[in-house]
């Protein structure tokens, strides 16, 4: 590869590890892209309420599962004198409870915190293929009837359980779905009659159970959904409408024929499951799904330094913008500055005095700073002991100006002191040798250019959303520094070039 094309190259890879990296933690980890984002999380409780009847007890209760949608974090336990064990799987959990004796009614409580999350997850293992169930007559031959004739209206297995379950809900004239409808009543009963028929023609299915997180509920009741395997994928239908796919707000609990909670040496006089949803910042919940997954590229922020080092590099990781600003305005604008990148470090003191006040300020230091230099300029001074000279001038100008501003009350002129001193008088410096060499208006036309561009650089790393990116997503900067390769190869006319030549262009040659 020749190098006039390497920095095509360069900069395209930069621009495009900064920008997928960006993608992957607002898609995949859910970090909001604005600030100030709120996302949803839910605290479920599950309450079991038994009644001792004699002997050891014994208590088990099905945990949500991990599954696609939703993540389970912040477990507790509230289960005085019993024993705890847990049972976990890829797709089961399950806590168990013991005690030698129990001589009045206990409350057991599970609670946990519930969030959403982004990313796909297998539903369940590969499914082995059923057998189909043993009827007498006359169901046997009203069953076959009823496979015969969802079979001719569809194509595919997903099908085939749709026209099921529709059958089911508008089929009330039809004798062979009445001779099983009786006693049908709940979703559950739908679903196990819908898996009898899929049965029949071979198709694995499976129930799951779950609660739906959509408001504050005292009491959630469990529904059941149906799920069919196509012979790659689980598809969820609901057992009652018949339609296809899974709610939003639906979490899965458990699957397959167990029942929630179970018992021996004891009654259960009551369970319930109850939901309470809370509103929290959509940064701390990307957080959180970091430190579940344990993602490399989540912990490539600001967030996990301490507090003291995120205030430092949040100002640092501003630089790039302002140095990109930098970049445009004298490569394609033309304007001249004292320094390269002097105008950055004046434009970061604006961002603690503001913008004008912070004008003012480094107007009245320069000025009163060109003064002395001037009068040093007498003394012959040589470079090195005439720049020491220079900054503490401007260090004795600077606690002059925060001095006078306390006594009068102006907290602005406070903030002086954070100016970068050395940069001012590198500035003053600067400025008094053009003046000399080639005339007041030059030095005046490039310190105020100096000021314009600092003043629209701290015009961007003052738009707050980008002190947040850089922050969260401090790989932004790639995306930055490939731009400025990708401009560091523009070698055509500047603005300022195009303005003092236009007459040139519009004459004829000779």
């Amino acid at each position: 590869m020749t190098r006039s094309r390497q920095w095509v190259v360069l900069s395209l890879l930069l621009v495009l590890l900064g920008g997928i990296t960006f993608a992957y933690k607002v898609v995949r980890l859910g970090y909001p892209v604005l600030p100030d984002e709120t996302g949803e999380q839910w605290l479920v409780q599950a309450r079991l309420e038994i009644e001792p009847v004699k002997g050891p007890v014994r208590a088990s209760l099905l945990l949500p599962v991990r599954s696609t949608g939703f993540t389970v974090t912040n477990e507790s336990f509230i289960s005085r004198d019993f024993g705890l064990t847990l049972e976990e799987n890829m797709f089961r959990r399950q806590a168990d409870w013991a005690i030698r004796s129990l001589d009045s009614d206990r409350v057991l409580y599970y609670r946990a915190t519930v969030i959403r999350d982004t990313r796909n997850s297998r539903f369940a293992n590969r499914p082995e293929i059923p057998s189909a169930p043993e009827l007498d007559e006359p169901w046997a031959s009203a069953m076959a009837d009823l496979v015969q004739e969802v079979k001719t209206e569809s194509a595919d297995a997903q099908s085939f359980a749709a026209e099921i379950l529709d059958h089911l809900q508008n089929s009330p004239d039809d004798a062979n779905w009445n001779l099983f409808l009786e006693g049908v009543e709940s979703s559950l009963d739908y679903a196990r009659l819908a898996q009898s028929i899929l049965a029949m023609e071979q198709i694995p299915s499976m129930l799951v159970h779950g609660i739906l997180l959509n408001n504050d509920v005292q009491r959630s009741a469990i529904h059941t959904m149906l799920a069919v395997w196509d012979g790659e994928h689980w598809m969820l239908f609901d057992p009652q409408t018949g339609q296809q796919g899974r709610p939003e707000e639906f979490m899965i609990w458990w699957r397959g024929m167990e029942t929630l909670a179970g018992v021996s040496g004891a009654l259960i006089n009551d369970l319930q499951i109850s939901v309470k949803r809370r509103l929290r910042s959509s940064l701390d919940l990307a957080a959180q799904r970091t430190e579940l997954k344990d993602s490399f590229i989540g912990r490539i922020s600001l967030l996990h330094l301490p507090v003291q080092t995120q205030s430092v590099y949040e100002v640092l990781l501003l630089v790039p913008f302002g140095i990109l600003v930098i970049v445009v305005l004298r490569n394609f604008v033309g304007l001249s500055s004292f320094g390269t990148f002097a105008p950055v470090l004046i434009a970061l003191a604006f961002r603690e005095t503001e913008l004008v006040k912070g004008i003012l300020l480094f107007m009245m230091i320069v000025s009163m700073g060109l003064v002395f230099r001037f009068y040093l300029e007498r003394l012959r001074l040589l470079l090195v002991p005439r720049l020491a000279a220079v900054v503490t001038i401007v260090v004795l100008l600077m606690t002059a100006i925060s001095l006078f501003s306390d006594r009068m009350g102006v907290e602005t002129g406070l903030s002086v002191s954070l100016f970068p001193m050395v940069i001012i008088s590198m500035v003053i410096e600067r400025m008094s040798i053009v003046w000399e060499e080639r005339g007041a208006m030059t030095s005046i036309q490039e310190g105020l250019g100096s000021l314009l561009m600092a003043s629209l650089a701290y015009s961007v790393i003052s738009i707050d959303v980008l002190e947040y990116w850089v922050t969260v997503f401090p790989e932004v900067n790639l995306i930055v520094l490939g731009l400025i390769v990708a401009l560091g190869r523009y070698t055509g006319f500047r603005l300022t070039e195009l303005i003092r030549f236009r007459q040139l262009a519009g004459s004829n040659p000779l």
